[in-house]
């Protein structure tokens, strides 16, 4: 059993087959789905999609490209729709995006804090995105901890050894994709394996990054098989291994999470 712990089935590169990507996902043995929220303004499509699942849950959050549109909503609203929401397991995703000059530094870390706040109030994990920002991001990790721990999640995780590591030591957990896979990413395969096994999560983040095996192709959950098997030759497991142990840390750090 492998989990998809970060996708994004309310894209519209899904509409036209979302129960067949559903039914590949089983059958290939990714059992259940985290489909992970970009844009508050639209929980309800979300939560529709979980609702017609049952294997199938989501986060709420702003992800920093669209932060400057959502400086409205506040931590508290998080919270409220968090917790009014059974499918809701995860805050976010959330963080800093460099790389894209699409909003402010600043926008970007006044929503995050707010996603953090929410975190630590709800004791859900916060799916973190964080791109070309690693200082800023060690930064903000490290002094947020100090005023009290909130469980997170590096997610697609592609940065440098010191957030990898200082994400480690505050109790977070690393999550990798298809880019784990691909020929030139040694460096990331170097890293993953000095990642504690009991921090380990795979995922798609489907639609984008399909693994090697699917290269050029539009991802889906299916295909995270791929990215587990890379994993276990990272760590000199089985693939057996590293589906129960990235299996068993998600359900450990999606405490909302039902093991279905």
């Amino acid at each position: 059993m492998l989990i998809d712990t970060h996708c994004h089935l309310d894209y519209a590169d899904f509409d036209a087959e979302r129960d067949e990507i559903v039914t590949r996902a089983h059958q290939a043995g990714v059992k259940q789905l985290v489909t992970i929220s970009t844009e508050v303004r639209k929980l309800d499509r979300l939560l529709a999609i979980t609702e017609k699942y049952p294997s199938v849950f989501c986060s709420v959050g702003t992800h920093p490209n669209h932060a400057g549109e959502e400086l409205d909503i506040q931590a508290e609203d998080l919270i409220r729709l968090a917790n009014a929401h059974e499918k809701v397991v995860a805050i976010g995703e959330a963080g800093l995006d460099y790389f894209y000059d699409t909003q402010t530094p600043a926008d970007q870390k006044t929503g995050f804090i707010r996603h953090i706040e929410a975190a630590r109030a709800t004791k859900l994990p916060l799916v973190i995105h964080s791109r070309s920002a690693d200082e800023d991001m060690i930064e903000i990790l490290t002094t947020e901890s100090g005023k009290g721990a909130f469980p997170f999640i590096l997610h697609c995780f592609s940065a440098g050894p010191d957030l990898a590591r200082v994400g480690v030591e505050l109790g977070g957990y690393i999550s990798f994709s298809g880019i784990l896979t691909f020929p030139k990413s040694q460096d990331i395969r170097d890293l993953a394996k000095t990642v504690p096994m009991d921090r380990l999560l795979v995922e798609t983040d489907a639609p984008f990054l399909a693994p090697k095996r699917w290269r050029g192709k539009r991802n889906e959950p299916s295909y995270v098989v791929n990215t587990a098997e890379v994993l276990a030759e990272v760590h000199d497991v089985s693939y057996a291994e590293i589906a129960r142990i990235t299996t068993d840390n998600a359900f450990r750090c999606f405490t909302k999470m039902p093991r279905l």
